[in-house]
């Protein structure tokens, strides 16, 4: 964290919630993560084949399992030290994401920054993708989903509580803004989306907005009199 947080004339911290893929960055960082570890030969042809037919699923909007393909992508770490796996992580973050991100998410999460707002990050992503991203660009507080760790600190394929993603977002943000800024000592004054998944983040907030969004979001953000910009 750089900047310091201001409060508002009623005493509440003002947060700008962001969602890291399709918003922060162009595309998305699992996706990307699959194909930099299968140029490795990091998994399996049978592991690349499920994570296939489940973001086949997941395309057409199908229920699905996000802490099972997650758990399928931590396979090429399973029983590796967390240090080691947070390296490659952030090489990777440095390789290919870092330059992905958007121009204009940086300038809104700066001039944010700059106000005195806090800025959080909300993201389904991986943890280490994330916390790369912070130590690179103007993310105060994030919350990411977090892989579990065993007795020996070694990273298993297991997603330690829920995948951030969904309703769970708002969840996760709120618990964390009562920890930082007191139950009644905050307020979601700003939230940033690409996905239908994010609808439940942007309901939450004062002022929402879809950045480059789908066509479920781009509906919702229509009959909700959200704001709409293209990055």
């Amino acid at each position: 964290m750089d900047g310091p947080i201001a409060r508002n004339a009623e005493g509440k911290v003002q947060v700008a919630a962001f969602d890291f893929d399709g918003t922060c960055i162009q595309g998305n960082s699992p996706v990307m993560l699959v194909r930099y570890l299968v140029r490795r030969r990091m998994l399996s042809p049978s592991v690349v084949a499920r994570i296939l037919s489940w973001a086949f699923a997941y395309k057409t909007r199908l229920p699905q399992n996000e802490a099972w393909v997650r758990g399928l992508v931590f396979r090429a770490f399973a029983g590796r030290p967390v240090a080691e796996v947070n390296g490659f992580l952030r090489d990777f973050y440095d390789q290919v994401i870092d330059r992905r991100f958007r121009a204009d998410a940086e300038a809104e999460m700066a001039a944010h920054e700059e106000a005195g707002h806090a800025v959080v990050c909300v993201s389904a992503t991986f943890e280490p993708i994330i916390a790369a991203a912070m130590e690179r660009r103007p993310i105060q507080y994030a919350i990411a989903t977090r892989m579990r760790v065993d007795f020996q600190g070694n990273y298993t394929d297991e997603v330690e509580g829920e995948p951030i993603e969904g309703p769970e977002k708002v969840v996760v943000l709120r618990r964390l803004c009562d920890e930082l800024f007191g139950a009644d000592g905050w307020e979601l004054a700003w939230a940033y989306g690409d996905h239908h998944s994010d609808r439940a983040m942007l309901a939450a907030a004062k002022s929402a907005y879809a950045v480059t969004p789908d066509r479920p979001l781009t509906r919702t953000a229509n009959a909700q009199g959200y704001d709409i910009l293209e990055w």
